[in-house]
């Protein structure tokens, strides 16, 4: 009977172990809670810096003890079933930073604690909170979008180079071209490969590097766009490529050759490694879904290269650039929202938070960059209504313009 109790009560045990589990949460507190007064204790960080900021010691103290104990407490129940040792992670930095606002040292020295200590409630929040589905497709559709739309113009450049040669009767040129391609693949991997220890070494806040690349990245996608806008006609893009051979050519050195197959495939490498620094630095926790885009991405780059060079098939350029066009905005839209809020949270840029309006998960956050604050939301709607401008100009009042200025051209060409 005492072995029939004692594997009964064994029993009761794992059922209430796995009950609890499955809640995701223990002691009554579910991650739900969890993430809900992980909100309250980010506002209490916040409270905490804008305190000391302004010489109020004593007050900050207060604060920063009331949201470790009122709120981040609460927090601690599910997040140690989920990450112990960030759990441990979190404990010391809030005590440290008490005990630096007790002992009066630097405002400044308090500050970068309380950044670190932002850094680590948001990668909480990744512990406690499910990727879902939304987040992990937009991540890997920009991963698949930036090397391919990338891959895609190279394997375009390189067919018209060519197709110029061979209709020029210049294939002799074609060995310096390769080289140069050759040349600014090994670059491109090296770029790719250095970029993140040139990063980890710069005497630069992590924070603020990561929302300067962000910013780049956005300047060079916003060129890209109305690049890619001006260029939707094959036919332009054809003659784009081709002058540029020509010029080369025409000088007929090896160098200028090699520099033009180089340069070509180069830009857009750089472009890569540039852009995958981004993604990466707002992707945490979705790193494997940022490969699977990159996996993706070489399978239908494989199938382009086969159809262009082999099958000798005609791609639809311009449906692809109305496409590419509309993907990189998005991209550089979320981008800009990211970098923002970084800047945020390094301190550069004051939190203005906008009460009553929705909060994302931190996943879906990261991947469209929207973030409940003044100077995010303002960013990204400023950069919007830039991209619909530069669209309803180019697609509707330059066409119109075009239309109207014909008939006075044919009303010349008669009179003449």
């Amino acid at each position: 009977m005492r072995r029939v109790l004692l594997a009964a009560g064994l029993l009761l045990l794992v059922v209430l172990a796995s009950a609890c589990s499955s809640s995701g949460g223990s002691g009554g507190v579910s991650r739900a809670d969890g993430i809900r007064e992980l909100e309250q204790t980010r506002r209490s960080i916040d409270r905490t810096l804008e305190l000391i900021k302004s010489g109020q010691a004593e007050q900050a103290f207060e604060e920063a003890k009331t949201g470790y104990l009122s709120h981040f407490e609460h927090v601690e129940i599910p997040l140690r079933v989920a990450d112990a040792s960030l759990t441990v992670d979190a404990e010391t930095t809030f005590a440290e930073i008490r005990q630096m606002i007790s002992s009066g040292e630097p405002v400044d020295d308090i500050r970068d604690r309380i950044v670190d200590l932002r850094g680590l409630m948001d990668e909480a929040e990744r512990k406690l909170t499910d990727a879902g589905v939304g987040a992990p497709m937009m991540v890997m559709t920009q991963s698949f979008l930036i090397l391919f739309r990338e891959g895609f113009e190279v394997v375009l450049l390189l067919s018209v180079m060519l197709g110029y040669l061979e209709a020029a009767k210049s294939t002799r040129y074609l060995r310096p071209i390769l080289v140069g391609v050759g040349l600014a693949v090994v670059a491109t991997v090296l770029t790719v490969l250095l970029m993140p220890v040139l990063f980890s070494v710069l005497p630069i806040n992590r924070e603020v590097l990561e929302a300067i690349t962000a910013l780049v990245a956005v300047a060079v996608l916003f060129y890209v766009s109305f690049w890619l806008i001006q260029r939707l006609e094959q036919k332009r893009w054809m003659e784009f490529v081709r002058a540029r051979l020509w010029s080369a050519i025409s000088i007929g050195s090896t160098a200028s050759l090699v520099a033009v197959g180089f340069t070509a495939v180069y830009r857009e490498g750089f472009e890569t490694a540039l852009f995958y620094q981004s993604i990466l630095s707002f992707g945490g926790g979705l790193g494997g879904y940022i490969l699977l885009g990159v996996a993706l991405a070489v399978v239908a780059l494989a199938i382009v290269a086969w159809l262009v060079f082999y099958a000798g098939r005609r791609l639809p350029v311009r449906t692809f650039m109305n496409v590419a066009v509309a993907m990189v905005m998005a991209t550089s839209v979320a981008f800009l929202g990211n970098a923002v809020h970084t800047l945020q949270a390094a301190d550069v840029i004051p939190y203005h938070r906008l009460d009553g309006w929705p909060r994302a998960s931190i996943f879906l956050a990261e991947a469209t960059g929207y973030w409940p604050t003044l100077a995010s939301v303002v960013a990204q709607i400023a950069l919007t209504l830039v991209y619909l401008a530069g669209g309803l100009y180019t697609f509707v009042v330059r066409p119109r313009r075009a239309m109207a200025r014909r008939p006075t051209l044919t009303t010349v060409t008669r009179a003449a």
